[in-house]
Order: structure tokens, then C-alpha cells, then sequence
């Protein structure tokens, strides 16, 4: 009985995540005539509408005593989270640290995925002109404001790493993040070399670059290094994703999936 159930439960999780994607792959226009449309420019403002505080490598800041690790999910989710849902108002009075974790509690309750609120009803962040600005200057009641590191972690769509995955997937996940910038929007990716597990980390998509008949780079916000976009490159002739540089990713290549697009995905 319990095998059936623990069968039953797995049948059930592939079908809510790959019935979705199938679906998508049919609504979304190939990439090569999704990248003939004119791009609309960068989705965030880069250093402004990003974090000025890092996530750091369990790998490279090994035995740093104030290891703030482990947030890459959480932070690059927060960026959608406060573009959606809130907005600065720098001529007002700076609120406390409490305050200021109790606001980024309440931006960061919302999820993801839902459509960004009109300026009236978004939670104001008064004192500060951005959230670069304000994570520079709080950068301890940000951090303690953000929750679910943990879930992210475990969340249960990570294991569609585990399922096999059909060979027009990546160029499908490409066509899908190119379509999104057009449209505006910025594309979290959990980006993965599973099963030989160097690599488990998300970054957000806010611009692309066709840089060749078959190369589209990516640039990325990447938790890991707040100074400067990260590139992902996609190849279209081999069906993959590589680093084209990635902060601390030495990996040849990788997989991409979306993340925090929809209340199944």
C-alpha cells in the first residue's frame, strides 16, 4: 500500500511539473523567431534594483565567521518580490531596523508569480530611493526579514532535476526567457549540473544578447556577486547552457529551469 501511494504521489508531482511545461512549449514561438523581435531593453535596473549584499560560497568563503550562504533562491525571488509589490519613497523618514524587517516580511509574503500591483496598493519602503540603496544602508534588518531559505532549498519543484528531460526542453526554456524579457519581465532560473551535484544555484534573467546565428547570452543578476551582471550563454546548435563568466561556476555546462512563474512551477 505504501508503495502504490509513494508511486501514486511521484506520478502526480511529474504531471503538475511537466504538464505545465508541454503546455507552454506550445504557446511560446521558437527561439529563432522570438530573437527576430526588437528587444525592449533590460527587465531591472542593474544596481539599483538589485541587492547590494552578497550570498556567499559555502566553497570560496570557506571559514568566513559571518557566512551568509544559502540565500541564493530567497534573494533572487526577493528582487521580483520588491519590483511587483513595493515602492520607495526616498523623501520620507527612514523607518527603524525593526521596521525595515517587518516591511521586507510583508514584500516578500507575496508570491512571486502574481501580477505586480498598481502603485497605489504597493508596500511603501519610505526613506530610501531603491533596494540597492536600502540593502547597503540595512543590511541586517533585510536579512532578517527574509524567510524561507530553508523551503527554497526543498522546495518541491527542485526535483524536476532528477526527471529525464526531452531534448527540445532547454531551447523551449530559452525561448520562454527570451519571450519574458520582451514582455518586460525578469526570469528566476535554477540552473543545475545534477547528477554530478558542483552546481545547484539560481540566478535572475533581466536581459539577453544575441550574440551569434546560434549564441544568446543572458545577463544575470547573480546573488553571488552584486557588482557585476553574470552572463549565461545558451548554444543552440548543442541544446546547453554554460557560465560566460558566472560568479564561481567552473562547470562546462549546466540545466536551466524556471522558477516562481506560476503557483505549480
Amino acid at each position: 500500500m505504501l508503495l502504490r501511494f509513494v508511486v501514486a504521489l511521484l506520478l502526480v508531482e511529474a504531471a503538475l511539473i511537466v504538464g505545465p511545461a508541454l503546455w507552454i512549449s506550445v504557446t511560446v514561438r521558437p527561439l529563432a523567431r522570438s530573437l527576430r523581435q526588437p528587444s525592449r531593453g533590460p527587465a531591472l535596473r542593474f544596481g539599483v534594483d538589485t541587492f547590494a549584499f552578497r550570498n556567499d560560497s559555502r566553497i570560496h568563503h570557506r571559514g568566513k565567521p559571518d557566512l551568509y550562504a544559502n540565500w541564493c533562491f530567497v534573494m533572487a525571488r526577493a528582487v521580483v518580490q520588491f519590483q511587483r509589490f513595493a515602492r520607495f519613497e526616498p523623501d520620507a523618514p527612514r523607518p527603524t531596523a525593526a521596521e525595515c524587517a517587518a516591511l521586507v516580511q510583508r514584500v516578500t509574503r507575496r508570491p512571486a508569480w502574481r501580477r505586480p500591483l498598481p502603485a497605489r496598493q504597493r508596500i511603501v519602503i519610505p526613506g530610501f530611493a531603491s533596494l540597492h540603496e536600502l540593502t547597503r544602508a540595512e543590511e541586517a534588518a533585510v536579512k532578517a526579514g527574509l524567510r524561507g531559505r530553508l523551503w527554497s532549498l526543498l522546495h518541491w519543484t527542485n526535483w524536476r532535476i532528477v526527471f529525464p528531460q526531452l531534448r527540445t526542453h532547454q531551447p523551449r526554456v530559452a525561448a520562454e526567457v527570451v519571450a519574458e524579457l520582451q514582455a518586460g519581465r525578469p526570469v528566476q532560473l535554477l540552473i543545475t549540473d545534477f547528477p554530478r551535484i558542483a552546481l545547484n544555484h539560481s540566478v535572475l534573467v533581466f536581459d539577453y544578447r544575441a550574440s551569434a546565428p546560434d549564441t544568446v547570452d543572458f545577463l544575470v543578476y547573480d546573488p553571488n556577486d552584486p557588482t557585476v551582471p553574470g552572463v549565461v550563454r545558451f548554444d543552440a546548435a548543442r541544446r546547453r547552457f554554460r557560465p560566460a563568466p558566472l560568479c564561481g561556476v567552473d562547470v562546462p555546462h549546466f540545466r536551466a529551469f524556471r522558477m516562481y512563474c506560476s503557483p505549480v512551477l
